[in-house]
């Protein structure tokens, strides 16, 4: 593998934004898939995190893919969905970019966390993101559905090993976090803004 796992993910960030400062909507799909792999990583604790990311990106894609012209931007899905006032509904695109955006704030946090506390077990580094991302918006059965696969975070020397591959892992995971979290942040503003950025998991 050339360069580390998030290679890829590190190149694709650079086409997240039109050059009017837009957030493209294929290009941060595309870049949210890329992470599908690094998450892969870390066998069965990730499993519910990736399912979840992979049908929120798809639920995305479908609707981008319905009509690209008008769906380029990304906010565009939910300002339709708002107008129609589907923006609730559980299968809404909203609501996939609700919970993408947050799945992703628990990896940032969770990569943030690996980089800063290299004394941490995977473990402790999955459940303290997990506590300051997702677990205020997960119910009860989330919620300890999510706390049991943490247990089976894999060892941290053996996976930062396993997706390092040539490159610097440190300096790598470093930029994803400190390049990816502004999308994120502007994701939160944007649902903040139609109301709708502090919807829970039943």
């Amino acid at each position: 593998m050339e360069g580390t796992v998030f290679t890829p993910c590190l190149e694709g960030m650079k086409n997240v934004k039109s050059e009017e400062g837009q957030m493209l909507t294929k290009p941060f799909l595309d870049t949210c898939k890329l992470i599908l792999p690094v998450i892969e990583k870390f066998g069965a604790a990730m499993t519910l995190v990736k399912s979840d990311i992979g049908g929120n990106i798809s639920r995305l894609d479908a609707k981008y893919s319905s009509n690209p012209s008008q769906f380029a931007d990304l906010y565009s899905l939910v300002k339709v969905e708002v107008e129609a006032k589907t923006a609730k509904s559980s299968s809404s695109c909203t609501n996939g970019l609700l919970w993408l955006t947050r799945a992703m704030d628990f990896l940032v946090e969770l990569f943030r966390n690996l980089i800063d506390h290299p004394d941490w077990t995977m473990s402790q580094a999955c459940t303290d993101s997990y506590t300051k991302t997702l677990k205020k918006w997960h119910g009860w059965l989330a919620s300890s559905s999510f706390t049991m696969a943490m247990k089976l975070a894999p060892d941290r020397k053996k996976f930062m090993d396993v997706i390092g591959g040539t490159g610097d892992i440190n300096a790598d995971i470093q930029r994803f976090c400190t390049e990816f979290s502004p999308f994120l942040v502007e994701n939160h503003k944007f649902l903040a803004s139609v109301g709708l950025d502090d919807l829970k998991t039943s």
